[in-house]
């Protein structure tokens, strides 16, 4: 059996938003649009993973909170895992600097005016569902 490799993403969370990122590579990624986040280097714990990432592909500062629960499956071997994550204080504002051309902060209406990637529809109905949970508190 092939060893899994953990792609981590961010459901990066701002006053009620979640941020999505638009790939802008590899070609036929280029145009829709995904939670950003990357692989889990050898010798990285998933949460060191997305802070690097975080920090490589928007310019942030980024704190783990908790993870999502579940997991979903990409190309073979990868699979994904996702986390909330908010911007630490004095963090600089996301930019999309590496893969992405572009960001949105979607509040729970405008979640689905994107074209996500297939890989991360599941993922974003989790997060969009623990949102909507933790509004009702």
């Amino acid at each position: 059996m092939t060893e899994r490799i953990v792609v981590v993403g961010a459901a990066l969370l701002d006053g009620g938003r979640l941020l999505a990122a638009r790939r802008s590579a590899p070609p036929e990624l280029a145009g829709r649009w995904e939670l950003p986040g990357g692989k889990v280097e050898p010798g990285e714990t998933p949460e060191q993973a997305l802070e690097r990432e975080l920090r490589e592909e928007l310019g942030v500062d980024a704190e783990v909170v908790e993870r999502v629960p579940g997991e979903w499956p990409l190309k073979a071997p990868y699979i994904l895992h996702v986390w909330t994550v908010r911007l630490r204080p004095g963090s600089a504002e996301p930019a999309p600097l590496e893969d992405h051309d572009a960001l949105r902060r979607l509040a729970p209406d405008e979640i689905w005016d994107v074209d996500w990637l297939d890989q991360d529809v599941a993922a974003v109905r989790e997060v969009v569902a623990r949102l909507r949970s933790t509004e009702a508190c």
